[in-house]
């Protein structure tokens, strides 16, 4: 009898195992659910820094390997080189960029009042704008600023949003630079809040996710000014005013794949609108080119050295975090994204051939490998 007793209370202790399993992943999927919703603009400046450190930290690396210099002095260096791009950027075409910019938001909002009085001449557009809220435009009670004042100041108040921004931004160059000059230190005390039988699969994804962040910054900056310097000599060729400004806002909104280029184009379009339909229609024209060779030349090349996401991910995952944590979490979706999805893919084991489905659904089949 004495014996008996130690099985009867080692039973429930197993039964209940599983269940204490749930309620530790319920507890903290609900208290990561909790920090995003309370923390989310927080968490989106750890993020931009962290992602600036990483393009500190990936240049530093090939300036050390290259130079033969340790690996702080290269960080120091890459950061002024950084800065005296900037300083010199601004000191020789701040002047004509932020004159063009405060033109452009001028003739965007001319142009959307004129757009707007010539559909109310037409029976369509009199029709639209009755059934359109007015924070898109329309005369429907929607609330929001009118579409052209946002438009307008969404695109092109970037100047006078840094400048509101400015303690935000000195806070993520500053934080990204001390993550950049030790980053040993802040993964090394990430990996000590992990149980230790976990911290080499921990270790395994942190580096991962750093390494897939570099690779997306580097493909996406390349992205960028390729598109910027094609839509703004192309825009200049046409004769559309203020090409310059319009190529730097088709290039920065090109940070946020497929959104960008729509958000990219819709000023350009509406300035060339001013002179004449036909001018419009060859803008829109130019900027369909553009984006077709964008994702159809340029982006497959850059993907084999970067990483791979894919579109209705990409578009999703934009519109989640965008609903979540406002413009910070639209601009910085797609790098969130890849970290996440280059975790996941070092996480989990690759499907069997067995288990694929393409042939199934009728596509060519596609390694996985990598």
């Amino acid at each position: 009898m004495p014996d008996s007793q130690p099985a009867k209370t080692d039973a429930p202790h197993h039964e209940l195992s599983p269940i204490f399993r749930i309620l530790r992943f319920t507890l903290i999927v609900t208290i990561v659910v909790l920090a995003v919703w309370l923390l989310g603009d927080v968490m989106m400046v750890v993020f931009a820094a962290t992602l600036f450190a990483v393009v500190l930290h990936g240049l530093a690396r090939i300036l050390r390997d290259k130079a033969r210099i340790p690996y702080q002095l290269a960080v120091g260096l890459v950061a002024l080189v950084i800065l005296a791009a900037i300083v010199t950027l601004i000191y020789f075409s701040g002047p004509q960029i932020s004159d063009q910019f405060v033109k452009l938001k001028q003739a965007l909002i001319t142009q959307y009042g004129q757009l707007r009085s010539r559909m109310g001449t037409t029976s369509w557009g009199q029709f639209a704008l009755d059934h359109l809220p007015k924070s898109l435009g329309g005369n429907e009670q929607g609330g929001g600023p009118s579409f052209g004042a946002g438009l307008a100041n969404s695109v092109t108040g970037i100047l006078s949003s840094a400048f509101g921004l400015l303690g935000t931004v000195a806070v993520i160059l500053i934080a990204g630079l001390y993550f950049a000059m030790s980053p040993a230190i802040y993964v090394d005390g990430m990996l000590r809040l992990v149980p230790e039988g976990h911290r080499p699969l921990a270790r395994k994804l942190i580096l991962s996710a750093g390494n897939t962040l570099w690779s997306w910054t580097i493909g996406q900056a390349f992205d960028m000014l390729a598109v910027g310097l094609a839509s703004g000599i192309g825009l200049a060729i046409l004769g559309v005013p203020l090409a310059m400004a319009l190529g730097v806002v088709a290039g920065l909104c090109n940070f946020i794949p497929y959104i960008g280029a729509i958000m990219g184009a819709i000023p350009a379009v509406l300035i060339a609108l001013s002179q004449g339909t036909r001018t419009g229609l060859m803008v829109a024209g130019l900027y369909c080119v553009i984006q077709f060779l964008e994702g159809n030349v340029l982006a497959p090349f850059i993907q084999r050295h970067a990483v791979h996401m894919p579109p209705a991910l990409a578009i999703l995952s934009q519109t989640v975090f965008g609903s979540i944590l406002g413009v910070p979490g639209l601009i910085l979706a797609s790098p969130l994204t890849a970290a996440l999805l280059a975790i996941g893919d070092k996480a989990t084991a690759p499907l069997a051939e067995d288990m694929r489905t393409a042939s199934t659904m009728g596509e060519t089949p596609v390694s996985q490998d990598g």
